[in-house]
């Protein structure tokens, strides 16, 4: 079975080494990596690793948590491998899509070029909130209030914030949203974490920019 490990590490030549041995004392065999952010003397990576059946999830934060000065983020189930190149897959097929399907094509396809647990899209017309599309696995409790719409730029928000659902926080959901034109936004949530890093919070508006005007028409003259 895959798993995701998200790590804080020392981002010293060795590090990377040493984790792959522990991992490996435990069956764990690494698939891919992806550098997520870097900050004075430390780096955050996202790694997928297999691990046999017969062994633990657990044993994987065990081990990686022997190498010096690393922390275990989080540990999920993961059924794909890290590429870069998933985002321009992404805006082929919103592009590519029919009109009328993109915005359900992007929130299917978001939470795996995301790494997210789930997306919606969402809409504040008037005084209520609209959900638009959703994910598989994406909330029964829907928004009630969203007062951050309209969105100027993408944004992580805080679990404790007002306007997430209790349910939501019972699950320890972390969120990130950015807009999507028109009044409208994508809203990725992590069941259990871990946040967003602020590097992937302007990957998201990066992709969403592009994707934004894909799917909203350009107005004609």
């Amino acid at each position: 079975m895959s798993y995701l490990l998200r790590l804080r590490l020392s981002d010293r030549p060795g590090s990377l080494g040493m984790l792959a041995v522990e991992l490996g004392t435990v069956g764990a065999d690494i698939r891919s990596l992806e550098v997520i952010e870097r900050g004075d003397g430390f780096a955050i990576d996202d790694i997928v690793v297999e691990l046999p059946t017969t062994s633990l999830p657990d044993t994987l934060i065990t081990a990686a948590e022997r190498v010096p000065d690393v922390r275990v983020e989080s540990l999920r189930p993961f059924s794909d491998v890290l590429d870069t190149h998933q985002e321009l897959e992404l805006i082929d097929v919103v592009a590519t899509a029919r009109p009328k399907k993109r915005f359900q094509v992007l929130v299917d396809n978001a939470p795996r070029v995301l790494r997210a647990s789930w997306a919606v899209v969402v809409a504040q017309p008037a005084s209520d909130v609209l959900t638009l599309f959703g994910s598989p696995g994406s909330p029964e409790t829907q928004l009630t209030e969203a007062q951050w719409l309209p969105l100027r730029a993408a944004t992580r928000f805080r679990p404790d914030e007002t306007w997430v659902p209790d349910v939501w926080r019972e699950m320890d959901t972390t969120l990130a949203a950015a807009p999507l034109g028109d009044a409208k936004a994508l809203l990725l949530g992590r069941t259990g974490g871990p946040e967003f890093r602020p590097s992937e919070v302007a990957r998201l508006g990066y992709l969403t920019g592009i994707i934004g005007t894909v799917i909203t028409p350009v107005p004609k003259d």
